[in-house]
């Protein structure tokens, strides 16, 4: 995926490897995201930046008090995030934004030694679909007792696994936001409850 570049980049070298989650080791808020956009993290070499995902979501994150600046367009650009960790269910830029099964399991370990570190999460921000799926098998994974009947997918949804909030947000790509299925409100309304659970926790 670093070998096919957008016009706009051709001259710049791609990151084009797997990568970490980014921010604060006492994190309260964890935020899974699918994988790294092919032109965005997987150009810059940090999760969410350099795309309109990451500028959709720093905005979210800095207006509910996660980030100190609400853009995240390169490594450099000073971008810090208090008391929030975002990570990703699968690690490599996958073909057609579509990570398969396979993919999604080799990437786990990485997503639960993560979660293993942050010992201080009480609230876990599930950005699509995949991403809800994916922290409902991490804690799984984890020994923890999902809720009967499992918890569905919804943008706003919230699901108790013990002492675990987790709260579920359509993913702001480009896909949802340009159609208007999420609008910056909605995404912002997300991250105050996720702020208003880890506070209450």
């Amino acid at each position: 995926m670093a070998r096919v570049k957008r016009r706009q980049f051709r001259d710049e070298v791609y990151w084009g490897r797997p990568l970490p989650g980014i921010g604060d080791p006492r994190a309260r808020v964890l935020v899974v995201g699918l994988a790294p956009a092919a032109h965005g993290g997987n150009r810059t070499g940090r999760m969410f930046t350099g795309d309109d995902s990451g500028l959709w979501l720093m905005r979210a994150m800095h207006a509910a008090g996660f980030a100190n600046i609400p853009r995240s367009e390169r490594r450099d650009d000073g971008l810090r995030l208090r008391d929030a960790y975002v990570t990703a269910s699968a690690r490599c830029a996958p073909p057609d934004n579509r990570p398969t099964v396979d993919e999604l399991a080799r990437c786990r370990g990485f997503l639960l030694r993560e979660r293993a570190l942050l010992t201080r999460v009480r609230v876990v921000v599930a950005l699509g679909r995949i991403a809800f799926a994916s922290v409902l098998a991490m804690e799984r994974a984890r020994g923890s007792e999902l809720p009967r009947p499992l918890p569905r997918f919804a943008h706003g949804a919230e699901a108790a696994i013990g002492d675990l909030a987790v709260v579920a947000s359509y993913h702001p790509s480009r896909q949802n936001t340009q159609t208007g299925k999420l609008t910056a409100a909605m995404l912002a309304a997300v991250f105050d409850r996720a702020r208003a659970l880890a506070e209450a926790r």
